[in-house]
């Protein structure tokens, strides 16, 4: 047992009690992912520095940091759908970034403490562009698939307001469907809250097989049935919301 007492009311910081999100939208209006099934989360905040080293240092060295841009690695387990074959859709993100040239390897991710119990730190969550590496870790003939991701900083990153409302589960709220009058196999965008951790969207009572949550919006395709007004309900581990009337389209 350590001599030294701590201050009531702290907890040692543990290992696992960090996220980071994959913008599965646009810049300018983000479908926050979270990548999950994650390990080795590891930032690194790297700076760029300039020589004012002078005679009067006496040959010892002065620099000055002129920036910090910010690389982050980690791993993520492969986890496939077992209909379409793609990965989860913020693995299929990274991989197809790690594959491509130009501003096609960019992504748009935030990263963030988000801690077992307490309050998250304010000052500990950042959001960026990155370019992607990746390579696939678990070659060998038994195991899960694992890939290694790194994400390097395009320029400097931004300091946000940590997005972690903790662990509890609040009952979905719809607010609005859109576009109105989406017939079926078109996509709607679903925005209301307590989205993470959906797991189930209905239709007109009919479920939704293919959907891409983040905490305020889902993004989901619309099934089949008859044009008119129908109900739509978000359903997560805390309840389901209360049923939102959407005229679909024919």
């Amino acid at each position: 047992m350590s001599r030294v007492n701590l201050p009531a009311g702290t907890t040692l910081g543990k290992s696992h009690e960090y996220g980071i999100d994959l913008n599965l939208g646009a810049l300018g209006s983000p479908q926050f992912q979270p990548a999950r099934r994650i390990s080795a989360f590891a930032p690194t905040f790297p700076e760029t520095t300039s020589d004012v080293a002078s005679y009067d240092d006496a040959g010892d060295p002065n620099e000055d940091v002129d920036g910090r841009g910010v690389v982050i690695s980690f791993t993520i387990q492969g986890n496939r759908s077992l209909d379409t074959g793609l990965y989860l859709p913020e693995l299929e993100l990274l991989l197809n970034a790690a594959k491509s040239k130009g501003e096609a390897t960019l992504v748009d991710a935030r990263w963030y403490h988000k801690p077992d119990e307490g309050t998250p730190s304010p000052n500990d969550a950042g959001r960026a562009r990155f370019r992607v590496s990746a390579s696939r870790q678990n070659t060998g003939n038994t195991g899960v698939e694992v890939w290694a991701i790194t994400l390097t900083g395009k320029g400097s990153f931004e300091r946000i307001q940590n997005p972690f409302t903790g662990w509890a589960a609040t009952v979905p709220v719809v607010s609005t469907v859109m576009p109105p009058n989406a017939a079926e196999g078109e996509l709607v965008t679903i925005t209301g809250a307590g989205y993470l951790g959906a797991t189930a969207v209905t239709i007109d009572g009919d479920p939704v097989t293919d959907f891409v949550a983040n905490a305020n919006q889902i993004i989901a395709l619309m099934p089949a049935g008859d044009a008119g007004p129908v109900e739509v309900i978000v359903t997560n581990t805390a309840g389901s919301s209360t049923a939102f009337t959407y005229q679909r389209g024919a």
